[in-house]
């Protein structure tokens, strides 16, 4: 009985997570079944698992090893990286716990809260990032980056320069900046919309 009271929590979890949280603000539905497959197919190895003579490190070191060899067969962001472990993790504390624990439960939704807040719209609004081709190439990195502040409308905070090609006159550069007041008006706008 508690074993179905703790698939039931992570059915409910994963379903807040990747349905409430992650679709709603990403749109992105390929990833949304890898959330839950994710998800599903650990609970069902952890439950087995919890209940098998094989070792446990045995088998949450396979699902690991699957997992990064998974993760590393497409490009996928930091955000969603996030979102694997943390549908990973809801499988896994629910697979593994023997009983209802309210430690198990408070862990979950400490998950499910930890995502909500970090993902949110309006957390940290004004910061972005941009891989960019500047049309001229720059040497000098403190004109690039005033280049760049004037196109982008904001303060650079940090750039790397990825490649400079003297023959055809470009830059490509990784740029982290803080867009325009306005831009954080319009970003809360469209937050709110959703």
């Amino acid at each position: 009985m508690a074993s179905i009271v703790m698939i039931a929590a992570d059915l409910v979890a994963i379903a807040i997570l990747a349905l409430g949280i992650y679709f709603t603000r990403h749109r992105r539905r390929d990833l949304l079944v890898a959330f839950v497959g994710v998800n599903v197919g650990v609970l069902a190895v952890a439950v087995v698992l919890s209940g098998a003579t094989v070792a446990l490190g045995l088998g949450l070191g396979l699902f690991g090893v699957l997992s990064i060899i998974r993760l590393r067969s497409s490009e996928i962001s930091q955000r969603e990286v996030a979102y694997y472990f943390a549908s990973l993790a809801l499988g896994l504390i629910a697979g593994l716990s023997t009983d209802v624990s309210p430690t198990a439960l408070g862990l979950m939704a400490l998950i499910i809260v930890a995502l909500y807040v970090a993902d949110h719209p309006r957390a940290l609004a004004r910061s972005r990032h941009l891989t960019i081709s500047v049309d001229r190439a720059y040497t000098d990195e403190r004109a690039l980056a005033s280049h760049l502040e004037s196109v982008l409308d904001g303060p650079v905070t940090q750039l790397t320069v990825l490649q400079i090609d003297l023959v055809n006159d470009t830059t490509l550069v990784d740029v982290r900046y803080r867009a325009s007041a306005s831009v954080e008006v319009g970003a809360a706008l469209s937050g709110a919309r959703r």
